[in-house]
């Protein structure tokens, strides 16, 4: 531990270290809180030594911790995730905690630009009488989306779909359409991280400054097919953006449109309902 933390110490701050370290020790040596006071003198192989250094070049060189163990967990459960596909974030787990929480158990759900199917499949498996589908433009994702899936039994249906082209299969009527679409406007870059900007996948990420709302208006055009009246809208979104995309929606017809934020306080989901 020490000399994990001595490692990284210049690069990450001391708690994120600190959560780096136990995570690493409990993923890749089956060590956890309790076995590292009982075993605290445990010593390691050559083969364990060499896959422990190996991990730390990586962490050194800025790769996320997720990728390099190639699993994150989110709403209590552990989803692969690979450079292909975002890792799955905490104020995503509230949007769906939400739409679990305000929603019938037995509808029909669209999850747009599903990367690792992170939201689709913790759907299902918290509604289970729902049908589900998600969508992306990247084969890596779906690649990953359907593998998770598959481990954690649910049954996704995952087409592999442009939601910007003109044939979004738009004749499959919905109860609900969710997506956490690209929203980091160009100008943001300079304010992330590095492990964020070399790792993760930039056409998930990005949209041009010129029309930040791109995917959230097309969406919200499509829901006008797809959706069954009633319908409703979820967005996870940029929250120096919120107003603008709940107006956006009110634009376009919506109504009981809300802005919520997120456990930080920021501006993170805008839903909206379609009634007639």
């Amino acid at each position: 531990m020490k000399h994990i933390k001595t490692e990284l110490g210049d690069i990450y701050p001391e708690n994120e270290t600190d959560a780096i370290t136990l995570r690493i020790l409990r993923t890749l040596f089956n060590i956890d809180r309790v076995q590292l006071i009982l075993n605290k003198d445990r010593i390691f192989s050559a083969e364990e030594r060499e896959a422990l250094e190996r991990i730390i070049i990586r962490l050194k060189n800025n790769e996320p911790i997720q990728y390099i163990l190639g699993e994150e967990e989110f709403f209590g459960r552990k989803f692969r995730v690979a450079p292909g596909v975002l890792i799955p974030r905490s104020e995503t787990e509230e949007l769906v905690e939400l739409i679990i929480n305000e929603n019938p158990a037995n509808i029909q759900i669209l999850d747009i630009g599903t990367g690792s199917g992170c939201i689709a499949i913790t759907l299902k498996l918290e509604m289970p009488q729902s049908n589900v589908s998600g969508w992306d433009i990247s084969t890596d994702a779906l690649e990953i989306a359907i593998s998770n899936s598959n481990k954690l039994n649910a049954k996704i249906n995952f087409v592999h779909q442009d939601v910007l082209a003109p044939d979004t299969h738009s004749s499959e009527k919905v109860d609900i359409i969710v997506s956490n679409p690209p929203y980091v406007m160009d100008s943001e870059k300079l304010t992330m991280h590095s492990n964020v900007l070399e790792f993760e996948p930039h056409t998930a990420l990005f949209v041009s400054d010129e029309d930040p709302l791109l995917f959230y208006r097309r969406i919200a055009e499509l829901g006008l097919e797809k959706l069954n009246k009633p319908g409703k809208l979820y967005f996870e979104i940029n929250s120096l953006l919120g107003e603008e995309t709940a107006c956006l929606l009110k634009d376009l017809g919506y109504s009981n449109v809300r802005l919520i934020k997120d456990l930080y306080g920021r501006d993170r989901i805008v839903s909206g309902e379609l009634n007639h």
